[in-house]
């Protein structure tokens, strides 16, 4: 009898990637990191465990997006009571306080909605600027296509 093998979290091995945002467009860098951090890149990938990468993505505030999407994409959010719905655009979270938000929405996006999307998003660091505080863990660079 064929049995399939499933990997675990402990036998995963997992290691730190670090993408430069600047001039990338915001889909397409987003799905690359959402399948790293998920571990679809992986040979023996399994889809209930947590066995992807951590992904560090620098200079989130250059990353681009093509057509009108800047101006003319919203963003919705609820704050919980009545007449609570928010919205902002790209261009407005760009030019804030957070610019990096943008980058994290995509990518959360694109990761399963339960509790192990919520264990993989903490897989993700997103900075603003080119500096970064994980040196330490030997992050190598991640290809993404312009």
């Amino acid at each position: 009898m064929k049995r399939t093998e499933y990997f675990t979290r402990d036998e995963a091995n997992q290691v730190w990637h670090v993408v430069d945002a600047e001039g990338k467009v915001l889909g397409r860098l987003a799905t690359k990191v959402a399948e790293v951090i998920r571990g679809k890149n992986k040979p023996r990938f399994t889809p209930n465990a947590d066995i992807g990468d951590f992904v560090i993505v620098v200079n989130a505030d250059k990353v681009k997006l093509t057509g009108k999407k800047m101006t003319e994409k919203t963003y919705y959010r609820h704050s919980g009571f009545m007449g609570g719905l928010k919205s902002t655009t790209p261009e407005k979270v760009l030019t804030s306080k957070h610019p990096e938000r943008l980058v994290e929405w995509a990518v959360r996006g694109m990761l399963p909605k339960s509790r192990l999307g919520d264990r993989l998003i903490t897989k993700l660091k997103v900075y603003a600027g080119p500096d970064h505080p994980h040196k330490a863990q030997q992050p190598k660079a991640l290809a993404v296509s312009e």
